[in-house]
């Protein structure tokens, strides 16, 4: 490409070269032969209001259902993470430890970063609470001494990961005066392994439906290859480029994904929406601050990007396959 020539002593340039027209003219006329094609694409597709609007529910279903699952598991690692910071070490006293020795203990673990909060319960509040919530008042009442140890209820800090708070266990059995340490966490951990199995069920899920939109795109823009055939015998006749065939199909693949990634969206928002009310109220009985989270910003984006980028996938492979096949004769 011809250099632009240097502006004169009064800042006024030099016109410029004509490669440097001629380069801006094509562009100009490139640029605008796709636009004329993008919407063009558009409005065939608006002729066929019904077929259109069933392939983009068929795209948007078969997206919709690992989204929406991809969102429910996110919401269930999130309310495991909140039962997780619940969860709480029990560390039962021995019956010969004194209630100095059982208080220096608490302070003691009160100081660790890994602790958020340290309760303690004398043998006399354990004997007092198991009267109250067991019912056999009487029957205790007649035992010569306190069969109830002492414990110390231990709650790890917020963002403790299941082998952090196994860690701490084993730590805390350590000390002379513990007689027995419980992580009450067993099944919060089944809760992650079983989200673990049904996480990799829903990649699994995304790929084949993922294929699946591949192969509904492919076949609609073989049907529309087949309704034009004799409009691309006739361009190629008279010196049509397979490019030039190609792009309205490609774009029509373009909008067939755009559309299929909004009516994903729009069926995870409705589902979702349905859903909710339902949750808040058990949340609310729970006294729990949990409520649905959608995709966001960043998840729709990524949505309709795939959306788009397997509409096009399934355009691109239809018609490099049924272009070959047609040709003038």
């Amino acid at each position: 490409m011809t250099p632009r020539p240097p502006p004169d002593a009064d800042g006024v340039r030099a016109p410029a070269a004509p490669g440097d027209r001629r380069l801006a003219t094509r562009l100009a006329t490139w640029a605008l032969r796709h636009a004329q094609v993008f919407f063009e694409s558009l409005g065939r597709l608006s002729r066929t209001p019904f077929s259109t609007l069933m392939t983009a529910a068929v795209i948007g279903i078969a997206l919709a259902l690992p989204t929406g699952l991809h969102v429910i598991l996110k919401n269930l690692q999130q309310l495991g993470g909140g039962l997780e910071s619940a969860a709480r070490i029990s560390l039962f006293l021995k019956k010969d430890t004194s209630e100095a020795a059982a208080r220096r203990m608490v302070r003691e673990l009160s100081a660790l970063p890994e602790v958020a909060r340290v309760r303690y319960i004398s043998r006399d509040e354990a004997l007092a609470e198991f009267k109250r919530l067991s019912g056999f008042g009487a029957a205790l009442d007649a035992l010569a001494e306190n069969p109830l140890p002492a414990v110390i209820v231990v709650t790890p800090a917020l963002r403790q990961a299941p082998e952090a708070a196994a860690r701490l266990l084993a730590q805390f059995k350590a000390y002379p005066a513990v007689d027995l340490a419980q992580l009450d966490q067993q099944w919060i951990q089944r809760l992650y392994a079983l989200m673990d199995i049904a996480a990799r069920g829903v990649q699994v899920l995304a790929v084949l439906l993922a294929l699946g939109v591949v192969l509904v795109v492919g076949n609609t823009i073989r049907l529309a290859i087949q309704n034009r055939r004799d409009e691309i015998v006739i361009i190629k006749l008279i010196g049509g480029t397979d490019a030039f065939i190609r792009r309205p199909f490609l774009y029509a693949g373009f909008w067939y994904g755009l559309m299929g990634g909004a009516a994903a969206w729009l069926f995870i928002a409705l589902a979702l929406g349905a859903l909710a009310g339902p949750v808040d109220q058990l949340a609310a009985l729970y006294h729990s601050g949990f409520s649905l989270q959608g995709l966001g910003a960043e998840g729709a984006a990524v949505l309709m990007g795939l959306s788009v980028v397997l509409g096009l996938a399934g355009s691109w492979l239809a018609v490099g396959r049924h272009l070959r096949e047609i040709e003038p004769r």
